[in-house]
Protein backbone atom coordinates (compact mmCIF):
# COMPACT_ATOMS: atom_id res chain seq x y z
CA UNK A 1 0.00 0.00 0.00
CA UNK A 2 0.75 3.86 -0.68
CA UNK A 3 0.65 6.30 1.76
CA UNK A 4 0.64 9.77 0.43
CA UNK A 5 1.32 12.19 3.45
CA UNK A 6 -0.33 15.92 3.17
CA UNK A 7 -0.04 16.52 6.78
CA UNK A 8 2.39 15.89 9.77
CA UNK A 9 5.42 13.32 9.79
CA UNK A 10 4.35 9.95 10.46
CA UNK A 11 5.46 8.22 13.68
CA UNK A 12 6.53 4.23 13.42
CA UNK A 13 3.39 3.93 15.81
CA UNK A 14 1.10 5.45 13.45
CA UNK A 15 2.72 3.54 10.52
CA UNK A 16 2.13 0.53 12.85
CA UNK A 17 -1.33 1.65 13.57
CA UNK A 18 -2.37 2.21 10.09
CA UNK A 19 -1.01 -1.44 8.96
CA UNK A 20 -3.13 -2.69 11.47
CA UNK A 21 -6.13 -0.58 9.94
CA UNK A 22 -5.69 -1.28 6.78
CA UNK A 23 -4.61 -5.09 6.94
CA UNK A 24 -2.24 -4.43 4.25
CA UNK A 25 1.74 -3.52 5.11
CA UNK A 26 2.76 0.20 3.83
CA UNK A 27 5.14 -0.40 0.86
CA UNK A 28 5.78 3.23 0.69
CA UNK A 29 5.25 6.37 2.13
CA UNK A 30 5.69 9.67 0.11
CA UNK A 31 5.71 12.63 2.26
CA UNK A 32 4.00 15.91 0.64
CA UNK A 33 4.35 18.62 3.26
CA UNK A 34 1.49 21.47 3.08
CA UNK A 35 2.37 24.72 2.49
CA UNK A 36 0.85 27.04 0.07
CA UNK A 37 1.02 30.76 -0.07
CA UNK A 38 -2.56 31.95 0.81
CA UNK A 39 -2.06 35.30 -1.48
CA UNK A 40 -1.76 32.94 -4.34
CA UNK A 41 -4.37 30.48 -6.40
CA UNK A 42 -4.75 27.68 -4.63
CA UNK A 43 -5.29 24.92 -7.53
CA UNK A 44 -1.76 25.69 -9.42
CA UNK A 45 -0.31 25.14 -5.89
CA UNK A 46 -1.67 21.87 -5.56
CA UNK A 47 -0.86 21.01 -9.31
CA UNK A 48 2.69 21.50 -8.63
CA UNK A 49 2.41 19.73 -4.86
CA UNK A 50 1.01 16.68 -7.19
CA UNK A 51 3.51 16.79 -9.99
CA UNK A 52 6.10 15.54 -7.07
CA UNK A 53 4.60 12.53 -6.23
CA UNK A 54 5.97 10.03 -9.17
CA UNK A 55 3.04 8.03 -10.06
CA UNK A 56 2.33 6.20 -13.46
CA UNK A 57 -1.38 6.68 -14.88
CA UNK A 58 -1.28 3.22 -14.99
CA UNK A 59 -0.23 3.13 -10.88
CA UNK A 60 -2.65 6.06 -9.71
CA UNK A 61 -5.81 3.91 -11.52
CA UNK A 62 -4.34 0.11 -9.79
CA UNK A 63 -2.15 0.47 -6.64
CA UNK A 64 -3.52 0.38 -3.14
CA UNK A 65 -3.59 4.51 -2.09
CA UNK A 66 -4.09 5.30 1.50
CA UNK A 67 -4.28 9.41 2.04
CA UNK A 68 -3.30 11.55 4.97
CA UNK A 69 -5.16 15.13 4.18
CA UNK A 70 -3.73 18.60 5.11
CA UNK A 71 -5.69 19.89 7.89
CA UNK A 72 -6.95 23.05 5.86
CA UNK A 73 -10.24 22.51 4.30
CA UNK A 74 -9.80 24.23 1.24
CA UNK A 75 -6.76 22.31 -0.02
CA UNK A 76 -8.28 18.97 1.03
CA UNK A 77 -11.27 19.21 -1.02
CA UNK A 78 -8.94 20.35 -4.21
CA UNK A 79 -6.91 17.29 -3.29
CA UNK A 80 -9.62 15.24 -3.39
CA UNK A 81 -11.02 16.60 -6.71
CA UNK A 82 -7.69 16.08 -7.83
CA UNK A 83 -7.43 12.26 -6.70
CA UNK A 84 -10.25 10.98 -8.16
CA UNK A 85 -9.80 12.53 -11.42
CA UNK A 86 -6.47 10.69 -11.21
CA UNK A 87 -7.30 7.38 -9.74
CA UNK A 88 -11.38 7.50 -11.27
CA UNK A 89 -12.57 7.21 -7.23
CA UNK A 90 -12.39 8.54 -3.84
CA UNK A 91 -9.55 7.34 -1.92
CA UNK A 92 -9.41 6.03 2.07
CA UNK A 93 -7.75 8.64 4.44
CA UNK A 94 -6.74 8.44 7.82
CA UNK A 95 -8.44 10.35 10.92
CA UNK A 96 -6.30 11.58 13.16
CA UNK A 97 -7.65 12.55 16.85
CA UNK A 98 -5.35 14.25 19.74
CA UNK A 99 -4.37 11.55 22.73
CA UNK A 100 -6.31 12.58 25.45
CA UNK A 101 -4.28 14.56 28.45
CA UNK A 102 -0.70 14.14 26.34
CA UNK A 103 1.61 16.38 27.28
CA UNK A 104 3.33 17.39 24.92
CA UNK A 105 -0.01 17.56 22.55
CA UNK A 106 0.36 14.39 20.24
CA UNK A 107 -1.99 12.27 17.99
CA UNK A 108 -3.02 9.04 17.47
CA UNK A 109 -4.95 6.78 14.02
CA UNK A 110 -8.06 7.07 14.84
CA UNK A 111 -9.53 5.09 11.84
CA UNK A 112 -9.39 5.03 8.06
CA UNK A 113 -12.24 6.00 6.44
CA UNK A 114 -13.40 4.86 3.37
CA UNK A 115 -14.81 7.77 1.05
CA UNK A 116 -15.49 5.77 -1.85
CA UNK A 117 -17.84 3.73 0.54
CA UNK A 118 -19.73 6.46 1.54
CA UNK A 119 -19.41 8.16 -1.69
CA UNK A 120 -21.58 5.26 -2.95
CA UNK A 121 -24.71 4.93 -0.14
CA UNK A 122 -25.17 8.57 -0.68
CA UNK A 123 -25.24 7.84 -4.13
CA UNK A 124 -28.43 5.85 -3.45
CA UNK A 125 -29.71 8.06 -1.37
CA UNK A 126 -30.66 10.62 -5.10
CA UNK A 127 -33.51 7.59 -6.08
Amino acid sequence: MILLNFSHPLTAEHRAAIENLAHNPLEQVIELPVHFDQQQAFLPQLQALIARVELSPQAWQTAAILVNLPSYNYISALLLAELHGRMGYFPPVIRMKPVENALPPRFEVAEIINLQAIRDAARKERF
